[in-house]
């Protein structure tokens, strides 16, 4: 096998990149036809039924009563898991189970837990598609919160404990949107992806979260644990509150999808999110996929983060145009949803999700020491980009574009190599990235080469006398 290939044929001119170099969209032959099969098996009928259900529960609060068959949090976990379990043998359903003490908007010790769903892939990298099922609803709710400024007390500060505060809260809480949308998309994909007869690379995890009103509980939880356990997660794609069309300033949008996803520029996080936007976008040409270089929405947050925080690559969806009166309010009831949009936006996670676990893992950039690979031979006018072979790679593609530009503009497929060298491009001006390519052209996340923060050095000075 070639381990290095020197690209002669590739030249800038005046205009730009030379025809070769330039990106050029897939055509619907190039697309994998099972993964279009999945995106077209996305049903609104389902979607809308799980909405129903959750909806029957009044309240899904973390803090609500445990023991009752057919209302609140303790009814609603038990029927999320019986649900999963019978979609498929192949499922392994289980309560990812914690003890949280009193603290913050957790007003007496409560145990939590996630409800998962694992579909073993053919290694254990795991990919993540999640909602939380937990809701609350407060007074005002979140429009209240939003008009009101920085005069009105912030919704979000802890709970002042209740006259009993052993009472389960069990005031009324549909959060259909929030996050009943998100959940069903979860269990949505859990159902067609376990009975679709794909074999995966990648292990896919369907996760309900808990405890996301009262400070991402549950997803933090799970992310700590990951890290402890040395769980290798690639990618989690959240989706909270995805499921109306309709703002609450009258505007609809219902051809489009915001992607949140934090920083830097070449993080995991939005390396993950231009993943999303190229290949979502290819199966489902009709939705368009916003992404939104920040963590999330201004002063709000969502699980997402909570994997963030652990050093994890998770992005955030959220609907275009959101509806803040039916958000932590007793009005986020199946009457906001649009069962249309939230298919689509479900469509978007399929193809994503799909794409990413059928392609080899993404190529190993930098060397033991944690430095990027890159260089300027053998002229010190050149990019000499190396990496590590990726198991199941046939080939490889290189990404770049220009230092100031936000996304990839240039690609190029080379061999079975590990490693290329690209005559008279200048690594100080382009950022470069790799993705691996197997035989089928499925596609890993890109690498990108990125530069190792230089520690600051004390500058050491001459005390005058005195």
């Amino acid at each position: 096998m070639r381990t290095r290939v020197t690209l002669l044929a590739l030249t800038i001119i005046t205009s730009g990149f030379s025809r070769m170099a330039r990106a050029q969209p897939v055509a619907t032959a190039d697309l994998d036809p099972r993964i279009v099969k999945l995106v077209q098996s996305v049903s609104e009928e389902r979607l809308a039924a799980i909405l129903k259900k959750l909806e029957s529960f009044a309240t899904r609060n973390t803090l609500s009563s445990q023991d009752k068959p057919d209302r609140s949090i303790g009814a609603a976990r038990q029927w999320i898991f019986n649900e999963l379990t019978s979609y498929s043998p192949k499922l392994q359903v289980s309560f990812d189970t914690y003890q949280v003490a009193k603290q913050g908007r957790i007003t007496r010790d409560v145990e939590v837990r996630n409800v998962m769903a694992l579909l073993a892939g053919k290694s254990p990298r795991r990919i993540y598609i999640s909602g939380h099922y937990d809701t609350v609803a407060r007074a005002g709710g979140q429009s209240t919160a939003n008009a009101s400024g920085p005069t009105f007390r912030d919704p979000d500060a802890p709970t002042p404990a209740p006259a009993d505060p052993n009472a389960p809260l069990d005031n009324t809480a549909p959060g259909v949107n929030d996050d009943g949308s998100g959940t069903s998309i979860a269990m949505e994909l859990a159902r067609i992806f376990s009975q679709s007869g794909i074999e995966f690379d990648a292990t896919l995890v369907f996760m309900c979260h808990v405890g996301e009103e009262q400070g991402l509980l549950g997803a933090k939880l799970h992310a700590e644990k990951a890290v402890k356990e040395k769980i290798r997660i690639d990618a989690v794609l959240n989706n909270d509150i995805v499921g109306n069309d309709k703002g609450g300033n009258g505007i609809i949008d219902g051809a489009s999808i915001r992607v949140y996803s934090e920083g830097p520029e070449d993080s995991p996080s939005r390396e993950l999110a231009r993943f999303v936007q190229r290949w979502g976008s290819r199966y489902v040409p009709s939705h368009k996929i916003r992404l939104m270089a920040r963590p999330d929405r201004f002063g709000r947050g969502g699980d997402h983060s909570g994997y963030n925080q652990f050093g994890f690559a998770a992005v955030g969806f959220r609907e275009s145009r959101e509806n803040f009166t039916r958000q932590h309010d007793v009005r986020d009831t199946f009457e906001g949803i649009s069962t249309p949009y939230l298919a689509q936006n479900a469509r978007v996670n399929a193809a994503s999700a799909a794409a990413l676990a059928l392609a080899p893992p993404a190529p190993i950039v930098t060397s033991e020491r944690g430095q990027p690979q890159i260089g300027r031979q053998p002229t010190g006018y050149d990019a000499n980009l190396r990496w590590t072979a990726s198991p199941g790679a046939v080939a490889y593609r290189i990404f770049w574009r220009e230092a100031w530009g936000p996304d990839w503009q240039h690609d190029l497929v080379v061999g079975n190599v590990t490693q290329a060298i690209l005559p008279n491009m200048q690594i100080d001006d382009y950022v470069f990235g790799v993705a691996a390519v197997d035989a089928q052209g499925h596609e890993s996340l890109v690498s990108p080469y990125v530069s190792t923060p230089r520690p600051a050095a004390p500058v050491k000075t001459v005390q005058s006398g005195g």
